[in-house]
């Protein structure tokens, strides 16, 4: 009964490690890199008939060319909705309307704006990272408990512990490897 309470702490841990790999992609996606992608603005809340939503939920994109991003609300009667959103994200995109579509230029990032946003995807992935641990350390507790509980070796615990570390690291080597993708796509020129 114990060596089956193991296998389910460490299958729990993955599933909750990869959850944490998946956020953090998600997150990546989220950082401006200087090509369009409704990825940015999927998520940017927006106030229309009288509560916030996403603004997915309210409009299509299209990316007619790498520099660009059109956005078609459902509803025209959100276009100004969907604008002033737009301007209130902080994401330096300056919408232009022509009553049915808004259209977004990302213009060419600076070497320096680059280098922030590597930064900031640095800093993404370090808390990526801390929250794998912190999945990894909760584990760990599981596992103590199951030994002070008895009925189970504390070699199979120790087993375990092996592998719950075996299982962070390559977690940890999933989002290392994400951030390397995000940063050679933010640093190419």
């Amino acid at each position: 009964m114990s060596e089956e309470l193991i296998g389910m702490v460490l299958a729990d841990a993955g599933e909750r490690m990869d959850e944490a790999v998946a956020a953090a992609r998600r997150e990546f996606s989220t950082v401006r890199t200087g090509r369009a992608s409704s990825a940015l603005l999927e998520r940017i809340p927006v106030d229309a008939y009288g509560v916030k939503m996403s603004m997915r939920e309210l409009a299509s994109f299209a990316i007619p060319e790498a520099s660009q991003l059109i956005i078609t609300p459902h509803d025209p009667n959100n276009i100004a909705a969907l604008e002033r959103s737009i301007q209130q994200s902080q994401l330096g995109l300056v919408p232009s309307s022509d009553g049915r579509v808004i259209r977004l230029s990302f213009p060419p990032l600076t070497e320096e704006r680059r280098r922030e946003l590597a930064r900031l995807v640095g800093s993404m992935a370090e808390d990526s990272r801390n929250r794998i641990r912190g999945l990894r350390r909760g584990a760990r507790k599981d596992l103590d408990d199951i030994e002070n509980g008895g009925g189970v070796s504390a070699d199979a615990v120790a087993r375990a512990g092996d592998r719950l570390d075996e299982i962070t690291r390559a977690h940890e080597k999933l989002i290392d490897e994400a951030l390397a993708s995000k940063e050679d796509e933010l640093l190419e020129v």
